[in-house]
């Protein structure tokens, strides 16, 4: 089974949770110190075998885990905050237990993905999650640049010290004036939500120190995305500040904005 825990408020833990905690017979766990946390706080004593599991051993531990089903366990996976698999560790015990035709089920509760989407001000009706960004510029830019005509919700996660290079990141791929929310420490005591422009978030995050977990919710792409080659050439320049050849830029855009490469090209010398 695969369980969410609460991303912050510990009240955010169903009952079901809480029993499971104590009656499985392995707990495979993100980070063991974290689930002793957990369970000291919600007053749950836990009766099965503890085996952490993270992205450094879970491919040496999955055999291991799935042996143990095999042999009738009951195991219940969880992680340091949130639903398994999403952003964390347990996507590679699913796809094998999958494979194996083995029993599988959900036990649902606190997300930050759904809490971040609901509270952003933003249409809920059709969105995407994107994760975490790649750290490298030119891998970043490249990223962004096959979203920036994306039309649905975008949902994105960041560590607070990286916030403000992201931010910056959107709003060269995606326009100053694209309407966004930071969320911070959600079901937290000092949870916040900042909307507005991608500017303007920028702008709030270079003026203090951010802190707590962060998720980042972005506007999808106006219906009227622009079709002249001299409407792109901002995307362009984009990818080239974050490290990519100006061919392959000028490749990148001109696919995903369906415009000539080779007067997208011409556009973007012109501008020069």
């Amino acid at each position: 089974m695969l369980a969410a825990t609460p991303i912050g408020n510990m009240g955010d833990a169903t009952e079901r949770l809480i029993g499971l905690l104590h009656s499985a017979d392995v707990v495979a766990a993100e980070d063991t110190r974290r689930l002793h946390r957990l369970v000291q706080a919600l007053g749950v004593t836990v009766t099965g075998r503890v085996i952490s599991y993270h992205e450094h051993n879970e491919a040496e531990r999955t055999p291991e885990l799935l042996d143990l089903v095999r042999d009738g366990a009951t195991l219940l996976m969880v992680t340091d905050a949130g639903m398994p698999s999403v952003s964390d560790p347990g996507y590679r015990l699913v796809e094998a237990a999958v494979a194996e035709g083995l029993d599988l089920t959900a036990v649902p509760g606190a997300s930050a993905v759904l809490a971040a989407l609901a509270l952003s001000g933003l249409p809920t009706d059709r969105f995407c999650f994107e994760g975490f960004l790649p750290r490298k510029p030119g891998v970043r830019a490249g990223r962004l640049a096959d979203l920036a005509s994306e039309r649905r919700t975008m949902v994105f996660f960041e560590a607070p010290h990286r916030l403000e290079p992201m931010l910056r990141s959107l709003q060269q791929a995606f326009g100053s004036d694209r309407r966004a929310a930071v969320a911070r420490e959600l079901t937290k005591v000092h949870e916040q939500v900042v909307r507005g422009p991608l500017l303007e978030l920028l702008q709030w995050a270079q003026a203090g120190e951010v802190r707590g977990e962060v998720a980042v919710v972005v506007s999808g792409a106006p219906e009227t995305a622009p079709t002249r080659p001299e409407d792109h050439v901002g995307s362009v320049n984009a990818l080239i500040q974050g490290g990519m050849r100006l061919k392959d830029a000028v490749a990148a855009v001109a696919a995903n904005g369906q415009v000539s490469k080779r007067e997208l090209y011409a556009a973007v010398i012109a501008a020069r």
